[in-house]
């Protein structure tokens, strides 16, 4: 067994799924730079099972929400559905899974990141998705999205929500002033990347990073709050 079958059957145990056809486990890894560099067919790498997957993803989600917050209006459903189906919050939900690890990328993009790029980690945990719904029905689709996405919700709402959150813990309290600073920004106009640290007064409680500077301070803000629970500020 070569190291890319290994790699296959150890994600397979990973996420608790063995595919019928394993074909499309590996097209589900394989990102627009690997099958670029290798000179593949263009509809060879994980945009289409990406495209799948993302409207699984919703129907599961949407589902999920419906019955369990029966007292829940529209407006909020769509905001919490969003809170759980956003980039960031998917390439979360991709760390549970070592997710970076198994993907397929072009050397260039490999040597620059993209293990850990958000948008390459959640379009990839979309494209699983829809590969595991083509080889084993919506069934087990659905079981991936439950075991692996629609879990801790309230975390995830607070990911999602964290700088509004962390605004109203400031201003709760009175003291010291919340500011975010830009401390570094890389990369081409439609790849660019933000670096961002969250202050309370003088000291620096988060820092976050993102494809926007408000995706950037969501994550300061986040890891801000995390940072205020445990030294027991809130």
């Amino acid at each position: 067994m070569n190291q890319n079958q290994n790699s296959l059957k150890e994600f397979q145990e990973v996420i608790h799924y063995r595919f019928q056809n394993r074909n499309l486990l590996r097209q589900a890894l394989i990102h627009s730079s690997y099958a670029h560099e290798k000179h593949m067919h263009k509809l060879a790498d994980n945009e289409r099972l990406e495209f799948l997957g993302d409207a699984v993803l919703e129907i599961v989600c949407s589902d999920f929400l419906f019955r369990n917050y029966p007292q829940m209006p529209e407006g909020d459903l769509t905001k919490l559905r969003a809170s759980i189906v956003c980039e960031p919050t998917l390439a979360l939900c991709t760390k549970d899974i070592d997710l970076g690890k198994y993907l397929y990328l072009g050397k260039g993009e490999d040597m620059t990141g993209g293990r850990e790029r958000k948008s390459i980690l959640s379009d990839a945990m979309e494209a699983v998705i829809g590969a595991i719904y083509l080889d084993g029905g919506f069934a087990n689709a659905k079981e991936f999205v439950l075991k692996f996405i629609l879990t801790d919700i309230e975390h995830k709402q607070l990911f999602y929500d964290s700088k509004t959150i962390l605004q109203e813990i400031v201003q709760a309290d009175g003291k010291e002033d919340l500011v975010y600073h830009l401390i570094k920004e890389e990369g081409p106009d439609h790849n660019k990347l933000f670096v961002v640290e969250a202050y309370l007064g003088d000291q620096m409680i988060g820092q976050g990073e993102g494809r926007t500077k408000k995706a950037a301070e969501q994550e300061a803000a986040y890891y801000g709050i995390l940072k205020l629970k445990k030294n027991g500020s809130i």
